[in-house]
């Protein structure tokens, strides 16, 4: 007689082999499936925050920063934060701090470097070594870490009596020193 079913050992060498290759293909999906994420996240943002109010201290504990904004995005990918309306306090070791305010700005690597761009004002209130001043442009790079500011853009500097225009600044944020670059002319304007 002959038999249509298979020997034992052939029957428990078919189910192992059918095991292998499930598991097999279970892992090569799951790979891919991982892969395919991966890739689809990578300009996905990773992170963000509404409504934030976030100071920032030294190692000793004292206020360094202030970052005040209604939304920020973070991307992992290349450590980039996007942050709408940015308020930002870089106090320092005078009693007045420095405030920065922009439609725009981008945190690179943490808060090593911040560029605020569209409507950009720093301001310095009075204090013993310098004069209320404000600044405007449309674009300013800040080092927070270094207490320094930079633009290579046009620059109106207003201080009592004194309107200042420019191309391109440099600031110590730390001793109030502020570098034109090029172009400089000043007005005189006597407070009434």
């Amino acid at each position: 007689m002959i038999s249509f079913f298979p020997s034992k050992h052939f029957a428990i060498s078919l189910l192992l082999l059918l095991t292998i290759l499930s598991s097999t293909g279970s892992i090569l999906l799951s790979k891919s499936s991982k892969q395919l994420t991966a890739t689809n996240q990578a300009g996905q943002p990773d992170a963000y925050m509404e409504n934030i109010v976030a100071t920032i201290t030294n190692k000793q504990g004292i206020p360094a920063l202030k970052i005040e904004s209604p939304k920020m995005i973070h991307f992992a990918n290349d450590d980039t934060t996007y942050i709408m309306r940015p308020r930002v306090t870089i106090y320092r070791q005078s009693p007045q701090p420095w405030y920065i305010n922009s439609d725009y700005a981008k945190a690179t690597h943490g808060i090593g470097q911040i560029v605020f761009s569209n409507n950009v004002m720093i301001h310095h209130p009075f204090d013993v070594a310098n004069p209320n001043t404000t600044m405007t442009t449309t674009s300013l790079t800040v080092f927070p870490n270094k207490q320094q500011a930079t633009t290579s853009e046009a620059i109106t500097i207003t201080q009592p009596d004194t309107v200042v225009h420019a191309i391109g600044m440099f600031a110590n944020l730390n001793d109030g020193t502020v570098k034109l670059l090029s172009q400089a002319k000043g007005d005189y304007v006597p407070s009434t």
